[in-house]
């Protein structure tokens, strides 16, 4: 199967082309042509399967094909619940827009509002967002949603995790009720169908793999530990290992604190990367592990 045959448009297809792909991959080939028929569509993906492309593409077809120039009321909707994830869901409609006139524009928490309040007043056709900052704007009177016409919840199973599921309802009360709804989750657990049965009106459901399944590409191994011997064991198998790019999750913000302390002081350099620090710090640590 090619991008071609799924439906869409030459300019899309050469901006993919220039992005370096060739074939869908299978939730791209599932999402993409219920969502270009305009029908709700729940998917459940995991991270790394191309989801971002699989409601980016279309959603930019949809809006190309019924241009609104003056103004450029925002018409397409994401959200998304970390900044990293709205940075990433904004480059990547960026590149497959390069040959479209559409604007787009992504708002965040932890940096100056003003640079997005002047890209929201200059127009934009898709917005990407989390939550917070996008009520925060909103009530400011700096955006109206009046004019949404795709409303898309990227990793909705985190948001919920999060505890964004009021926000996530007081936005749909500042959206036209009659709107295209895309929801796309990691599993269809009993809160994710819940949820979905208040946004979505008959949805397509599309999964790419198996709910609750892991990635096969990935070996995993357990190491049953005594609580005050894992960072030891840690070190150990980073350096027997020589291991060159490690992710870890920690519990706690002070816990991540700590273990890159005790990393830096067995000369493995660490950065930590949680709701405490600033944008800034953030981004840094995201550049150095990339």
């Amino acid at each position: 199967m090619t991008f071609q045959s799924l439906g869409l448009i030459e300019a899309l297809l050469k901006a993919v082309r220039l992005q370096g792909y060739e074939t869908p991959s299978p939730i791209q080939q599932k999402a993409i042509p219920p969502i270009l028929e305009g029908l709700d569509v729940l998917a459940s993906a995991q991270t790394g399967t191309g989801k971002t492309a699989g409601f980016t593409l279309p959603m930019l077809q949809i809006l190309s094909k019924n241009p609104v120039p003056h103004r450029r009321p925002v018409r397409a909707l994401v959200l998304t619940p970390t900044r990293e994830l709205a940075d990433q869901v904004f480059t990547n409609v960026k590149h497959y827009s390069k040959f479209l006139d559409l604007r787009a524009a992504v708002i965040f928490g932890g940096v100056n509002q003003n640079p997005q309040i002047k890209h929201l007043r200059n127009g934009v056709d898709v917005l990407v967002a989390t939550p917070g900052r996008l009520l925060d704007l909103e009530n400011q009177g700096h955006l109206s949603l009046s004019k949404v016409e795709i409303f898309v919840l990227d990793e909705a199973d985190r948001m919920l995790d999060m505890g964004f599921k009021r926000d996530i309802d007081k936005i749909r009360s500042l959206i036209p009720s009659r709107r295209q709804n895309l929801m796309f989750s990691a599993t269809f657990s009993r809160e994710i169908k819940s949820l979905a049965q208040t946004i979505l009106q008959r949805p397509t459901l599309v999964e790419a793999t198996p709910e609750n399944t892991t990635v096969e590409a990935i070996a995993q191994q357990i190491y049953r530990v005594a609580k005050e011997k894992k960072t030891n064991l840690l070190i150990k198998l980073i350096q027997d290992g020589q291991w060159q790019q490690v992710l870890v999750f920690t519990r706690t913000k002070h816990g991540a604190n700590n273990l890159c302390k005790k990393l830096e002081s067995a000369r493995i350099s660490a950065m930590a990367i949680h709701g405490n620090k600033s944008q800034g710090a953030r981004t840094r640590a995201l550049a150095g592990f990339k």
